[in-house]
């Protein structure tokens, strides 16, 4: 297209250089605060991620095991989960709830650790409270990404993986 064919369009009552002036401090104070947002590193998100994942079923492990009976009979009328007798599904439950979330914290043998919650989110989801699935989705989420991506720089699997095969 040649510069003779373009047209100028001329600006409507609306659209005045004196509208759009005014705007532009505010724009640029939110493109400085993106830019600032932008420079927060990845790997500090991640170990967020980790920590609050990690802490809520860490929470639940504790409460299982502070009341084990009232943890046994919740398994047995309400959980429900098939195929386990509510004893052994409640110990599995608390030893996954308690041992896993230190796994992710640490990032230590995260993906592992990851993977079991994962499942155990699948199982809370569809036999015991389906109707929770936002929270469910939430957590699936960043279970979903550690294993997917691993726990990040800052962690002992990455630390490991450096010493062993010499990479960061």
């Amino acid at each position: 297209m040649h510069a003779s064919s373009m047209k100028q369009v001329p600006m409507g009552p609306t659209m005045s250089t004196s509208t759009i002036a005014p705007l532009s401090a505010p724009l640029g104070l939110a493109r400085k605060a993106l830019d600032a947002l932008g420079r927060i590193p990845l790997s500090a998100v991640e170990l967020a991620m980790r920590l609050g994942v990690a802490s809520v079923f860490f929470k639940s492990g504790l409460t299982k095991i502070a009341s084990w009976e009232p943890t046994v009979a919740l398994f047995e009328l309400e959980y429900q989960v098939p195929l386990l007798p509510p004893e052994l599904a409640a110990t599995f439950a608390a030893a996954a709830e308690l041992a896993c979330p230190v796994l992710i914290a640490l990032g230590l043998g995260a993906r592992l650790g990851a993977a079991a919650l994962l499942g155990m989110t699948f199982v809370i989801q569809v036999f015991v409270y389906p109707g929770n699935w936002s929270e469910h989705l939430l957590w699936a989420s960043i279970l979903a990404y550690v294993l997917t991506r691993g726990a990040g720089a800052l962690s002992f699997d990455r630390l490991i993986a450096g010493r062993l095969l010499g990479r960061a």
